[in-house]
């Protein structure tokens, strides 16, 4: 009987089939470097990059910051254009805004007074007896004074008041109180010290406690076109009465008025729309 004998310590059972690898070989450092290059050209911008590109897309980049910043600008120019044009427009046909610089009106107006005048309200037929206006100086009501801006301001101030931007100072402008107007006889004064308009007795509730309404007498009619005004601080104000004696005999063109006042706007501490006094001459018909 043949022995049988037992495979040895590291001996193949059969010469024939090649050993299994216990664990996968090992990577060369060829193949290391190959695949971490792949990586970085695949998944890592920026850490190999071609020269040309790079400049490429730096001017891309800078041309879209150029055409972002001038896009900008065009706005913004488009914008204030717009914004002048509406001020102009809405200053020329609608409202504009007056400085007061003097007490004449007060207390119904003091200086330093920002109003709202409205532009559309400038035939003999929108106003009425008892309106504040602003009027165009007839001739001679104002002393010239002079104008110690510096030239810059002046340059910079009449141009904003040119679009509206900037309340305008009356300069060349008054502001009075309407209280007769075409056809109508003004006079003063009754036992009890007050106007009459066409023969009624004024009871005038816009002026201050204690304020006489004249301290001269008169009498006059108002010819047509033509407005009678006076100012709220009756002892304090060169109206119509003041100019009697001079050309025009105190009376304003009603071509002459600018608008008529509706509001104070600034200082927001007297913030208000100008209260309608149109029951003061409800019997002057």
């Amino acid at each position: 009987m043949a022995e049988e004998t037992s495979p040895g310590l590291g001996e193949a059972e059969d010469a024939d089939e090649p050993m299994p690898p216990s664990y996968p070989p090992a990577e060369s450092n060829l193949g290391r470097h190959s695949i971490r290059n792949d990586a970085q050209l695949s998944g890592q911008e920026g850490l190999v990059s071609d020269p040309e590109t790079a400049a490429d897309d730096a001017a891309e980049e800078a041309a879209q910051v150029r055409t972002s910043w001038l896009r900008s600008v065009l706005e913004f120019a488009v914008i204030v254009v717009a914004a002048l044009a509406i001020s102009v427009l809405i200053k020329t046909f609608f409202m504009q805004a007056f400085f007061v610089p003097s007490g004449s009106m007060e207390s119904t107006l003091i200086p330093g007074d920002r109003i709202a005048v409205n532009r559309m309200a400038t035939s003999a037929d929108e106003i009425a007896r008892g309106d504040i206006i602003v009027f165009v100086d007839p001739g001679n009501w104002l002393d010239d004074q002079e104008d110690t801006r510096s030239t810059f301001k002046r340059t910079v101030e009449n141009g904003l008041q040119a679009v509206g931007l900037l309340p305008a100072n009356t300069g060349h402008h008054l502001v009075k109180r309407v209280i007769g107007i075409g056809g109508d006889t003004v006079a003063c004064c009754t036992t009890n010290g007050n106007l009459t308009v066409n023969g009624a007795e004024l009871d005038e509730s816009y002026l201050d406690e204690g304020m006489a309404p004249s301290e001269e007498t008169f009498s006059v009619t108002v010819p047509e076109g033509e407005l009678w005004v006076m100012g709220d601080n009756r002892s304090n104000s060169k109206d119509s009465r003041y100019h009697q004696l001079y050309e025009g005999n105190g009376f304003v063109p009603v071509e002459n008025v600018v608008g008529r006042a509706w509001a104070i706007f600034y200082p927001f501490s007297r913030l208000e729309r100008l209260p309608d006094v149109s029951s003061v001459f409800a019997n002057a018909q």
